[in-house]
């Protein structure tokens, strides 16, 4: 048997094994911006409702500076999916869903009332969500 057999078998399997890696690193990464989807989103009940809300829109709340961290939140999580390797399609409409939340935020009270309702981070988890998962395909060029 020649060195060339053995290292064919040795090379598949540091493969196998990158690939496993990255998948783990995906998972990781997709569990923490659930996570912190969930803390901005929808980490509360209202007390008697059956409605869920977040500390965006408490955040958003602190004049001058509540929804630039709001927003800037929300770029974070959008970066990620960038680095993740999601399509371009996919990164649009996440960057449409902050932008209008980030627009309507500005907005005294009513814009408020929208960032509590619209949940712009946690519609973006679930883009994310669905293509990492392969439910979601993106059209041919859109990689």
């Amino acid at each position: 048997m020649s060195s060339n057999e053995l290292t064919v078998p040795l090379n598949l399997a540091q493969d196998e094994i990158d690939s496993s890696q990255r998948l783990v690193q995906r998972a990781r990464a997709l569990a923490r911006l659930q996570r912190l989807s969930r803390l901005l989103d929808y980490s509360f009940r209202v007390p008697g409702t059956r409605i869920r809300g977040g500390i965006d829109p408490i955040i958003g709340l602190i004049p001058g500076i509540g929804d630039a961290v709001g927003a800037a939140l929300s770029a974070y999580v959008i970066s990620e999916a960038a680095r993740l390797g999601t399509s371009r399609r996919t990164l649009a409409r996440m960057v449409g869903n902050a932008a209008l939340e980030a627009v309507v935020g500005v907005i005294p009270l009513v814009g408020d009332a929208f960032d509590f309702a619209f949940k712009a981070n946690r519609r973006n988890i679930r883009l994310l969500h669905r293509e990492l998962s392969g439910q979601y395909t993106a059209p041919a060029g859109d990689a």
